[in-house]
């Protein structure tokens, strides 16, 4: 390959949505009446916790519900084409109306009223979504947010989603106070028009607490500490519970895993579990589980290879160096704890070594797979805006790196001198 390629970069972490009050017009007529009262009400108290002093596109993710890099169209487009990236796949940020805080925050609806209300404001976001995606169609890939409380209501609004040109599809999160199990064998049918639609399933991380005003001070303290588990805990569902045996063709992303290198871990739990049909009547429990284990006809690891994906994941070299498969790279535009404003600077210090056309799977080649995406518009895009492949391979000096605390962003810095691995992040 030419060294005076342009790399084509895919970020597979980007968030948006619109500003509070622009997902009116976006609403069904009847909510309109309530939803003047409940936005003039609003308040997020994680974000009132978090980088209130710091410049609205330069905060936490939390707290960056007020960036205008989440809907203003051109200044988005300005702002990646600086950063290299040719195209990014798009999850939400702002809090769709009637939500009690933001999108990457809050529980899932508790009761009938609050599950229509906020799912009406999920379609009005998709609606805005679909609209946000056409402005850029090759370089937006737009995911349709959806709960799972009335199944029939998730396929009517996938189906919508689809034809209005979005890529995939977002399920809640886990929370403390409202937990998504996806091993109920009610979503099947659910499943099963995601797979016939080939769109590809997300979770993405989100703090799984109550804010500190309910919560108290440790609530955040507790946030990081769990937030591992109840982002891979769908992993597992999905596996054990025979989605990907029943519909192979379900590709399901986890998004923005803080800590992926430790998945060889999770994978060897769930490794072992499905072992113990191989050990037969008599063996402690086995009459519990055989049912379950009868219906996989692969190890959970085999599974994760064919039908899971990482997107973005914060630690993906040593994740790559550890072996971990279907990975994707992400800048989380724009959290400032992501790849932004030296996106480039982190792309050369966590890929400068690899070979040419590991890279190019990494950013790109993956990617267009799950999204299905025409790599050749994108390459016209990334002669444009992309690095080049010489770029790329050349290490960044160490005083051209990013200095804590005086700038901001989130890179893993490998020490040429020890081979250990550095985070610097503010």
């Amino acid at each position: 390959m030419s060294e005076d390629r342009h790399v084509i970069v895919i970020s597979t972490d980007g968030h948006c949505g619109a500003d509070l009050r622009d997902y009116k017009p976006y609403l069904e007529q009847q909510y309109h009446e309530a939803f003047d009262p409940w936005a003039a009400s609003f308040k997020d108290a994680w974000a009132e916790e978090i980088h209130q002093e710091r410049p609205a596109n330069n905060r936490f993710g939390l707290a960056s519900m007020t960036a205008p890099l989440n809907w203003d169209s051109q200044m988005r487009l300005e702002y990646i084409n600086g950063q290299g990236i040719a195209a990014e796949v798009l999850l939400p940020n702002t809090a769709p109306p009637f939500y009690p805080s933001g999108v990457l925050t809050a529980p899932g609806p508790r009761s009938k009223e609050e599950y229509e209300l906020r799912s009406a404001g999920l379609r009005a976001h998709n609606r805005w979504l679909a609209d946000f995606c056409a402005e850029a169609p090759e370089r937006r890939i737009g995911l349709a947010q959806i709960f799972l409380d009335d199944v029939d209501d998730a396929i009517e609004e996938v189906r919508s989603a689809k034809e209005a040109g979005l890529r995939g599809v977002l399920l809640p999160g886990d929370h403390v106070l409202t937990m998504s199990n996806l091993y109920y064998p009610r979503y099947d049918p659910f499943w099963a028009v995601c797979a016939d639609l080939e769109l590809p399933v997300h979770r993405h991380a989100m703090s799984p607490t109550e804010s500190v005003h309910e919560g108290g001070k440790a609530a955040q303290l507790v946030s990081f500490a769990e937030i591992h588990f109840y982002t891979t805990r769908a992993i597992g569902h999905m596996i054990l519970s025979g989605v990907f045996e029943r519909h192979p063709k379900l590709m399901f992303v986890t998004t923005e895993l803080a800590n992926a290198s430790e998945l060889t871990r999770e994978l060897d739990k769930l490794d072992s579990l499905a072992k113990l049909k191989d050990m037969g009547a008599g063996t402690p429990f086995y009459e519990h589980v055989t049912d379950a284990l009868e219906e996989l006809t692969m190890l959970p690891s085999e599974y994760f290879a064919t039908n899971c994906y990482l997107g973005g994941p914060q630690d993906i070299r040593r994740a790559y160096d550890l072996g971990i498969a279907n990975l994707m790279w992400g800048a989380d535009i724009p959290h400032s704890e992501g790849t932004g404003p030296f996106t480039i600077e982190s792309l050369k210090v966590s890929f400068c070594d690899l070979d040419e056309s590991e890279r190019d799977v990494l950013l790109s080649k993956r990617a267009a797979e799950v999204y299905h995406l025409d790599l050749g518009p994108l390459q016209a895009i990334a002669d444009q805006v992309g690095p080049s492949v010489e770029s790329l391979a050349a290490p960044l000096p160490q005083g051209a790196r990013p200095k804590y605390p005086e700038e901001s962003c989130c890179v893993v810095f490998r020490e040429e001198s020890s081979g250990e691995l550095a985070s610097a992040v503010r």
